[in-house]
C-alpha cells in the first residue's frame, strides 16, 4: 500500500509540474511574460523564407488590389472628403482588414492590437469622425513587414517615428536612414513624410512628430509608385517624381515632389 501511495502522489506531482509548464495565455495576469510575436503565422514568426525584397513587394501590391486598386496623385485635402458611410476602411470585409494590420503588425498585448477600421480595443463603434485618433498607415507598413518575414528585426509600431528614429540610430534594425538627397530608393525600401505643422528635416532625427511612409513597389524614369494605409481610408498607390538617378531630393535637399515633404528614405536591409 504504502507504495502504491507513493507512486500516486508522484504522479499527481509530475501531473501538476505539466501543468505549470504551460505557456501563459495573453491577459493572464500581471507579471506573465508572452512573446511579442506569439501571434504571428509560424510562416512569418521563423520564418519559413527568408526576408525578401520580392516578398515584400508583393504583399503590399497584394492588399492594394484587395482594396481595389485606389490611385491618388492630387495634393493631400484637395479631394472633397467621402461621407462616413462611403468610408473604405469601415466598409464589410475591409474594417476586419484594417484590424488584421493592427493584429499582426503590432506586437502581442499592445492596445491597438484590437482595433479595427472602425472598432476600439473594447470592441467599441467609434465615429466616423474620430478615425483621425485610430490611423492605421504605420499599421500597415508594420503588417508588411511582419508577413515578409522581418521577425524581431523590425521596431513594429503604431507610429511611424519609431522604425524612422530606430533607422536614423542604425544599431542593428533591419532599416537605416538616409537624405533624400544620397539615396534612391529601390523596391521594397520605404519613403516619408512629416504630417504635422513642423517640418521635420533628416538633421532633426530622432525627434518624435506625425508622420507617413510609403512602401515602394516599382521604378522607373524620373518616377516610383508607392503603396501605403490609411490614404483615402484605404490602401491606395501614389506615383511620385524623382530626379533622373532615381532620388526623391535635389542636390540641396528639396523634394522634387511638392505635394508632400518627403525627408527621410528607409533603406531596408532584405536577406535576399
Amino acid at each position: 500500500m504504502a507504495s502504491c501511495r507513493t507512486l500516486i502522489l508522484l504522479l499527481l506531482g509530475l501531473a501538476g509540474c505539466a501543468q505549470t509548464s504551460q505557456p501563459v495565455e495573453p491577459g493572464a495576469g500581471a507579471g506573465h511574460i508572452v512573446d511579442p510575436s506569439a501571434h504571428v503565422p509560424d510562416f512569418a514568426r521563423k520564418p519559413y523564407e527568408p526576408f525578401s525584397r520580392e516578398d515584400a513587394v508583393a504583399i503590399a501590391l497584394r492588399e492594394w488590389r484587395l482594396w481595389g486598386q485606389p490611385v491618388d496623385d492630387d495634393p493631400p485635402d484637395t479631394r472633397p472628403p467621402p461621407l462616413p458611410e462611403d468610408k473604405p476602411e469601415r466598409m464589410p470585409g475591409l474594417w476586419q482588414r484594417v484590424g488584421e494590420y493592427w493584429w499582426l503588425g503590432q506586437d502581442a498585448e499592445r492596445r491597438e492590437s484590437a482595433w479595427t477600421g472602425k472598432h476600439d480595443e473594447y470592441g467599441l463603434e467609434f465615429p466616423a469622425s474620430h478615425d483621425g485618433q485610430y490611423p492605421w498607415s504605420a499599421a500597415f507598413i508594420s503588417y508588411v513587414m511582419r508577413i515578409a518575414g522581418a521577425g524581431a528585426r523590425f521596431p513594429y509600431s503604431p507610429s511611424h517615428a519609431t522604425y524612422i528614429n530606430a533607422a536614423r540610430a542604425n544599431n542593428g534594425w533591419v532599416v537605416s536612414a538616409h537624405p533624400i538627397n544620397t539615396y534612391a530608393p529601390k523596391l521594397g525600401d520605404l519613403i516619408c513624410a512629416s504630417r504635422g505643422r513642423k517640418r521635420i528635416r533628416f538633421e532633426d532625427l530622432p525627434t518624435g512628430f506625425p508622420g507617413h511612409c510609403e512602401i515602394i513597389v516599382a521604378t522607373a524614369p524620373g518616377v516610383i509608385s508607392a503603396v501605403s494605409g490609411n490614404v483615402d481610408d484605404a490602401v491606395t498607390l501614389t506615383h511620385i517624381p524623382v530626379t533622373a538617378d532615381g532620388r526623391l531630393g535635389t542636390v540641396s535637399n528639396q523634394p522634387i515632389d511638392t505635394r508632400y515633404p518627403w525627408f527621410v528614405v528607409l533603406e531596408v536591409l532584405y536577406d535576399r
